[in-house]
């Protein structure tokens, strides 16, 4: 038992010296360690220069594998100052987004005006027949045989006169011989629109008369003429006024009532606009090429003869 501390008491007893002189080592190394780590504090802040280059390489190398564009490639401050005062729009969006709001609000009105134009033409039609116009037979300035299916495939202006009218007819065949080349000079064609003069005084405008009488205004009027029946029957399906005496005897004085407008159909025969005396030939023929560059927009076929 006695041997037992012993040997124990020398274990610790070496143990203790060696912790002894671990730690007088340990102070006697303490000042060099010390002193070597200012040394290489002093070596890292004398050598921060190079640490800034290696730090740039690093941020180079990682630009050179980002997908942002680098900072060396920035707009100038003038570019930037630019775009921060006119914002994400310039002045050729603001002109072109002026232009195609422009273009669309005059699309639009003409497009409305001409469903306008229609939806009125669509009105004058009745029920099986139109309101106004319709079918006829009369004869036309060499004798023959003229109905309304001759007015058909081109738009047709047809008006209601006498030769002995005073003052109106004279003035309204003016206008219509102007209407006549302002049409044909603005579609370049004259087989898109027909003139008409329809006679309410059949007594007296024979088809020799009526020649004479519509060469004084313009070659290109139609006239016709017919049987007093034949008349009155043409002008009850225009809704024309008719006041002309039934039986007149040769060299008798009368006097002839009319309405007076001129009526525009469309090359299907169907009435689609009045212009009254108050309409000028500029104002008439606006409202023809109109309707005539609508059915041409429609795609409608026009009569060629």
């Amino acid at each position: 038992m006695s041997s037992s501390l012993r040997i124990a008491s020398g274990l610790f007893g070496q143990a203790t010296r060696t912790i002894s002189v671990e730690s007088t080592q340990s102070q006697r190394f303490l000042p060099i360690l010390l002193r070597n780590t200012s040394r290489s504090q002093c070596r890292a802040y004398s050598q921060r220069p190079r640490c800034s280059q290696n730090i740039k390489s690093a941020l180079e190398l990682r630009n050179s594998f980002s997908t942002s564009s680098p900072c060396a490639r920035a707009k100038t401050m003038g570019q930037l100052k630019q775009r921060n005062s006119t914002g994400p729009f310039s002045w050729k969006a603001a002109l072109l987004f002026v232009l195609t709001g422009a273009g669309m609000m005059i699309y639009f009105r003409v497009e409305k005006a001409r469903l306008e134009r229609k939806r009125i033409a669509e009105m004058s039609k009745g029920v099986g027949k139109p309101k106004v116009g319709g079918p006829f037979t009369l004869k036309d300035l060499d004798g023959k045989e003229f109905t309304a299916e001759d007015l058909k495939g081109k738009y047709s202006f047809v008006y209601f006169g006498f030769t002995h009218c005073p003052d109106i007819c004279p003035d309204e065949l003016d206008k219509m011989a102007e209407i006549i080349d302002k049409v044909k000079e603005a579609t370049k064609d004259d087989k898109v629109f027909l003139p008409v003069f329809i006679t309410c005084d059949p007594a007296r405008d024979s088809p020799e008369v009526l020649r004479a009488y519509l060469k004084e205004f313009h070659p290109g009027i139609v006239g016709l003429t017919g049987t007093y029946e034949q008349v009155k029957n043409v002008c009850r399906q225009y809704r024309v006024y008719f006041s002309t005496p039934r039986d007149v005897k040769p060299g008798e004085d009368y006097l002839v009532d009319h309405s007076i407008y001129f009526y525009l159909m469309d090359p299907d025969n169907d009435f689609v606009e009045c212009i009254g005396r108050q309409d000028t030939p500029e104002s008439a023929t606006k409202v023809i090429l109109e309707h005539i560059n609508d059915w041409k927009r429609e795609g409608k076929p026009l009569k060629v003869e």
